[in-house]
């Protein structure tokens, strides 16, 4: 069944407790290939920098890795929806901070609710202004602060990403106590049965440099990084040299990238060979129905059926949002990090789940098919009193934000300061 904005309505409205997307993957290289998954900080003596999980299968122990966690996901998924909405096919309040005013930032582009990493509530914004007034003391601001679970029109109005990915508004005005709305939607990439690999490294000089040819000191003058002449090296309190370098080989070439480095074997990142790859996003309606709206964009009541219809309406508008993010997210493939090109082996497997357990309901989007969906649903909560910003809120840096990045750029300042 083709998904339409009908059908995900009467889901939404209670048909369905969520709309689950499967995928199964595979490495680029071929079935065989061995791919790498991401690594996290382990103590020295862990067998493995991957993320294992361990699980009987037939009375044997099978070994299943992390290919892309909830979060990373998380991200790509918002990095699709971000996609949608600068091509101009998708269209849904996305504020944004805007570093282009400033021509030292230029860099840093346009920062948005799908980039910042508490969304809506990050410290990005907080610090920003909106029309010469930090934004929140706006009245856009208030409302997203004062937004709750069960009141939640005025997220929804600016900031309808957040309803679908999570935000807890710690660094608003009551801290750790500030709203949390749950994540609704969830995505992670794993590979199961795997074999861990081993990886090789090594490098050859062409200039020959010897770890002994001379001590490394780091320059007095900024500029220079690093030295051999000792007295144009930095000293300590204690006027001793200061050699180049975090580790225990400070003072050798190779803290400076010179010199050779000795063939070595990794076997606790040498990356995995799998039975079988799949990725699983669930989108839980049932935590979207317990987003209330007693309010319409004006702030007057909601009350009886017109309340219940709007509520419906703007569940069914940040759901229509998330299939956007799984449709727009499948279009921009699998390429991970570097040597974890995945490809799908079929295409996705898309299903309405009930509640009573009988057999999920198959659906099926893309990314046309999406923007429809999205469309559809916008004008039906502008329709019900709950339309979306118009247009997306753009906000400048304030002058201390500026600075302080300004700052934290300048490795002198830094240096002094001891800035990390």
């Amino acid at each position: 069944m083709y998904l339409t904005y009908e059908a995900l309505r009467d889901a939404v409205a209670g048909g369905a407790v969520a709309l689950r997307m499967r995928t199964e993957l595979a490495p680029a290289g071929g079935p065989d290939d061995k791919f790498f998954p991401p690594t996290y900080g382990v103590k020295d003596q862990a067998p493995t920098k991957y993320a294992v999980e361990t699980r009987t299968v037939d009375g044997r122990q099978v070994t299943d890795v992390v290919v892309d966690s909830v979060a990373s996901q998380a991200n790509r998924l918002e990095q699709a929806l971000r996609a949608g909405w600068e091509a101009g096919e998708l269209t849904f309040p996305n504020a944004y901070v805007d570093f282009t005013v400033d021509p030292e930032l230029v860099d840093l582009g346009q920062v948005s609710a799908l980039d910042a990493p508490h969304r809506i509530a990050d410290a990005i914004f907080r610090d920003s202004l909106l029309d010469g007034t930090l934004f929140r003391l706006s009245d856009a601001g208030r409302a997203v602060t004062e937004a709750r679970p069960l009141a939640a029109t005025g997220m929804f109005v600016h900031s309808p990403t957040s309803l679908l990915f999570g935000v807890w508004d710690s660094t608003g005005p009551k801290g750790g106590l500030g709203a949390k709305f749950q994540r609704a939607i969830s995505s992670e990439i794993m590979a199961f049965d795997v074999t861990l690999g081993v990886k090789t490294a090594s490098r050859i000089d062409p200039l020959a440099i010897e770890r002994s040819a001379a001590k490394i000191y780091e320059a007095a003058e900024h500029d220079e990084a690093w030295v051999i002449d000792e007295a144009k090296a930095k000293t300590d309190d204690k006027g001793k040299h200061v050699l180049y370098g975090k580790t225990s080989d400070k003072g050798r070439p190779s803290q400076i990238n010179h010199g050779n480095v000795t063939p070595s074997i990794d076997t606790r990142a040498g990356g995995i060979r799998a039975s079988r790859i799949e990725q699983v996003a669930v989108m839980s309606l049932a935590a979207l129905r317990r987003l209330r709206f007693p309010v319409d964009h004006s702030g007057a009541p909601l009350q009886g059926d017109v309340r219940n219809q709007a509520e419906i309406s703007a569940r069914a508008a940040i759901a229509a949002l998330g299939v956007a993010a799984l449709a727009y997210s499948y279009e921009m493939d699998f390429d991970l990090r570097s040597r974890c090109l995945l490809v799908p082996k079929r295409a996705p497997r898309m299903e309405l789940l009930n509640r009573d357990g009988s057999d999920p309901i198959e659906v099926t989007s893309d990314r046309h098919g999406a923007a429809r969906l999205l469309e559809d649903a916008a004008r039906s909560t502008a329709e019900a009193g709950l339309p979306w910003s118009s247009g997306s809120l753009r906000l400048v840096p304030s002058p201390k934000l500026i600075d302080l990045i300004k700052r934290s750029r300048d490795p002198i300042i830094a240096e002094e300061t001891g800035a990390d």
